[in-house]
């Protein structure tokens, strides 16, 4: 069984550790703990893993977030992945900061990211994981904070939160979308 993983962010060392990029931190924290690593293909930087008999397909897109659905469908379709196996891995400002948020499908609620993957999938019946960032912005200035570093008191905190939003990833794959949603929805 093949599934399709995805963490959301932007390329360039500028947005290297900004909140947006929470879904690449996530598959980073996951390549270094369990030694694979990811190479430049078209649209998106992949890796490759295999666990508990299934076969990981990892991607961060290259395409900027807004463009992310050209990326995610052309790896959906490339490796003949189910739609029902994708998850996409994805920062939200609606979840405080630490918290996790499994859900089988949604709208994109904003997310230009979820957007962009909804109008080249053509549904909105995918799994994703929202990595609550948190909400701690003053009026118009939602893109800045976003965009924005995590502070010194979240940064001490981000290495375990990464480390269980990586665990419900696998969990999705290997457990079911019930039982990680109960174990990790918070």
């Amino acid at each position: 069984m093949k599934f399709l993983i995805v963490g959301l962010g932007n390329i360039g060392p500028e947005y290297a550790m900004t909140r947006h990029n929470a879904g690449f931190m996530v598959l980073d924290r996951l390549a270094a703990q369990h030694g694979f690593s990811f190479t430049m293909n078209r649209l998106a930087y992949t890796a490759t893993w295999s666990y508990k008999g299934k076969q990981f397909v990892f991607i961060k897109p290259t395409t900027f977030m807004n463009l992310s659905g050209k990326a995610v469908s052309y790896y959906m379709k490339q490796e003949r992945i189910p739609v029902e196996n994708i998850l996409i891995l994805t920062d939200d400002k609606d979840i405080a900061f630490g918290k996790l948020r499994l859900k089988p499908k949604g709208s994109p609620g904003g997310h230009n990211g979820l957007r962009s993957i909804d109008e080249l999938l053509g549904t909105q019946e995918y799994a994703r994981l929202r990595i609550g960032i948190g909400n701690d912005f003053s009026r118009g200035r939602q893109v800045d904070f976003v965009l924005g570093q995590f502070p010194e008191d979240e940064l001490i905190q981000l290495p375990d939160f990464l480390d269980r939003a990586g665990d419900a990833a696998l969990s999705f794959c290997t457990m079911g979308i019930q039982h990680t949603m109960n174990n990790y929805n918070q």
